[in-house]
């Protein structure tokens, strides 16, 4: 699976943002799609994520303020992110989790960086 984001950049507080990530190559068999983020010195850690049935799931600090979504005809997640805070600021990972018979695995994009300025 090869996975393709886009969308990050430098905005103000309380300013939005939108992130795209598509799939391509072996995409049966995709269950979860989300957002992970890591800022500096921190843990990777997990923005938002949806399932093939359109389960969510958010990060606290997110809540209200971030929405998923997800286009299965073109194999693409999104993260609309509004109001923004110099906190959101990190380095944003698509993921895609694949479960099969004998396998789970884990796909991640190349980042891309969203800097939220004060």
């Amino acid at each position: 699976v090869q996975l393709q984001a886009s969308g990050g950049g430098l905005v103000q507080a309380g300013g939005c943002l939108r992130l795209s990530c598509a799939a391509s190559g072996r995409i049966f068999g995709i269950v979860v799609m989300g957002w992970y983020r890591q800022a500096p010195g921190k843990q990777r850690e997990l923005v938002a994520a949806m399932t093939s049935g359109a389960s969510t799931n958010y990060a606290d600090s997110v809540k209200g303020r971030f929405t998923i979504s997800r286009d299965n005809a073109k194999n693409t997640v999104y993260l609309q992110m509004n109001s923004l805070k110099p906190e959101d600021t990190a380095v944003y990972y698509c993921n895609v989790r694949r479960v099969g018979a004998s396998y789970e695995t884990d796909y991640w994009g190349q980042g891309t960086q969203v800097t939220v300025s004060s």
